[in-house]
């Protein structure tokens, strides 16, 4: 049988030295931090993408180390496993760069938890971050890679420099990439639950997986959070190995997010047909590689609590991009209606109660469920081979 690397783990990655923080970035120095993650698939080797993307200075690992997860911060002792780079234990990533581990001979399965652990011996700068990691991380002095359970240690809610695993797969093995916005990363689901709805929605399939790489915060056309999508399309879908369906959800901080930025003074987000050209520019982009691509209508957000967000040109400007969306004249070859999946029926403007994160504009893991089991799953016929 073929193989070839397949991604089972991504994470999209913010520029930390943005002008506008709905995160708060960091640094490391002289410290070991440990990160976990979830394989949405298996195969019979791994190796690991590591970032300096956004770094100012060159990025020195002194060691990195690969382990199953027991509970927390603790590791499976008799798992613990040093990653090499070019057969050596230590790498220099360069600023804006990446590295890729050398292959590790483990066969791992969708669902395992791995957790990798850095030293980082020198002052980093801020950091390359992901704003919803798998789960809470944890930060400690000095070079403890191999410590069981990491004591007294700093929790940390956003992820650093880790972005991705490869698995040795099948050849024929195809993968679709969430793409987009807070309600694709998973923000307001649960940690260490892997309950955003692409992953509820990877659950249920039965061949192939999907992998994330949402930013919360992140626009159509417009950069911060993240760099916007359509310049992300390059990085973050078409250099994605084993990617052959893309599945977007963008708009929500397009429309609401000049306001809470400028609040409390007004600001003006696009038109509908400025943002329905965005739309059709990124389906375009991605149809020409011979993708398939599966849009989605923007999720309710009235009510929330986020200064500034929710206006009325906003969501005026909302209907009328739905309303595109579920028209015969979208550029998708697909649109799933995610507004209805999470509205309340009396008032759809809104999240329903029961779906709501708590802020009124992120839905919860009850919320995530409901958009995964609405989405009608021969849209991801990710059986076929080229």
């Amino acid at each position: 049988m073929t193989t070839t690397w397949i991604a089972a783990h991504r994470t999209a990655v913010i520029n930390p030295h943005e002008t506008f923080h709905l995160f708060e970035p960091r640094g490391f120095d002289n410290q070991t931090i440990r990160q976990s993650l979830r394989l949405a698939g298996g195969g019979e080797a791994l190796r690991v993408r590591l970032s300096n993307r956004y770094g100012k200075e060159p990025l020195h690992i002194g060691g990195a180390h690969l382990a199953a997860r027991t509970r927390g911060s603790g590791i499976d002792p008799t798992s613990d496993t040093p990653l090499h780079f070019s057969g050596a234990h230590t790498v220099d990533i360069p600023v804006g760069e990446e590295t890729v581990s050398d292959p590790v001979e483990l066969p791992v399965s969708a669902g395992e938890e791995l957790t990798i652990s850095l030293h980082l011996p020198g002052d980093t700068g801020l950091s390359t971050y992901s704003a919803v990691p798998y789960d809470t991380g944890y930060a400690v002095p000095g070079d403890q890679l191999s410590t069981e359970v990491l004591t007294d240690a700093e929790e940390l809610p956003l992820g650093h420099y880790l972005t991705g695993v490869d698995v040795l797969a099948p050849a024929t093995t195809r993968i679709a990439v969430a793409f987009g916005d807070s309600w694709i990363e998973g923000a307001f689901t649960t940690p260490g639950t892997d309950n955003s709805f692409p992953s509820q929605l990877s659950r249920r399939l039965t061949h192939g997986w999907i992998v994330n790489q949402g930013i919360s915060g992140n626009r159509l056309l417009t950069d911060e959070i993240g760099d916007h999508l359509l310049s992300r399309i390059d990085h973050d879908v078409l250099a994605v190995p084993g990617v052959s369906h893309v599945l977007i959800h963008i708009g929500l901080n397009d429309l609401g997010l000049p306001g809470t930025i400028a609040y409390p003074d007004p600001a003006e987000g696009p038109t509908a047909a400025e943002f329905t050209a965005g739309l059709t520019t990124l389906a375009d982009r991605l149809h020409a590689t011979g993708l398939t691509v599966i849009g989605s209508t923007i999720g309710p957000y009235r009510g929330t609590v986020h200064n500034g967000y929710d206006t009325d040109t906003g969501q005026a400007v909302r209907h009328d991009i739905n309303a595109w969306l579920l028209s015969d004249d979208h550029p998708f070859d697909a649109v799933i209606d995610i507004a209805a999946a999470v509205a309340d029926p009396d008032q759809p403007d809104r999240i329903r109660a029961e779906f709501n994160g708590g802020d009124g504009l992120h839905h919860n893991d009850a919320g995530a469920k409901a958009i995964a089991d609405a989405i009608d799953l021969t849209l991801f016929d990710l059986e076929n081979t080229p």
